[in-house]
């Protein structure tokens, strides 16, 4: 049976296998896996690029644009990070995951764990940033309703429709 991977046209068959063994050692199921593919394209604007940083100025670099202080906290940093190759970059997203992993159970969640772990799990109409603060600023772009909250569920649509996207010919991959 051929199972589809959001996104896997757009990285390497190396790439992709130790995707499927970090999903595999966390019991993800294949569409997590997807949601994976999803998270990291979106992170890295459709790139897979280990090297990105982030346009908002918060210092977060790679795939799933880890900030300094969580990279401090993995024993790397940003600049470590840059230099790696997305397959040795993966370590670090392996790493960064393996606290969460039994309590992501939706792609909200797995979002959830990059953005601000301490929503996994909560209901979808949390209030994540609020108008007026810093935090805001730096992800006013999730606001999509433009109210000056940004909810778990707004937060999410955009990876939503990265998921989507990555499911589409030329994206998409099957194995």
């Amino acid at each position: 049976m051929t199972q589809q991977i959001a996104w896997g046209a757009k990285v390497t068959p190396q790439f992709l296998k130790e995707v499927k063994s970090i999903c595999n050692r966390f019991n993800w199921t294949q569409q997590q896996r997807s949601e994976l593919m999803a998270c990291m394209a979106f992170e890295s604007g459709h790139t897979f690029n280990p090297a990105i940083k982030n346009m908002a100025g918060s210092g977060a670099t790679g795939l799933i644009q880890f900030m300094p202080s969580t990279a401090r906290d993995l024993g790397t940093t940003t600049d470590d990070l840059a230099k790696m190759t997305a397959i040795e970059q993966l370590t670090y997203v392996e790493k960064y995951f393996k606290p969460y992993a039994k309590r992501i159970k939706t792609l909200s969640d797995m979002y959830m764990a990059i953005l601000l772990p301490k929503y996994i799990g909560a209901d979808d109409r949390v209030h994540l940033f609020t108008e007026g603060t810093v935090a805001y600023r730096q992800n006013s772009g999730l606001d999509t309703n433009n109210d000056g909250h940004v909810t778990k569920r707004e937060a999410s649509q955009k990876v939503n429709a990265t998921l989507l996207l990555g499911f589409e010919k030329g994206y998409v991959s099957t194995e």
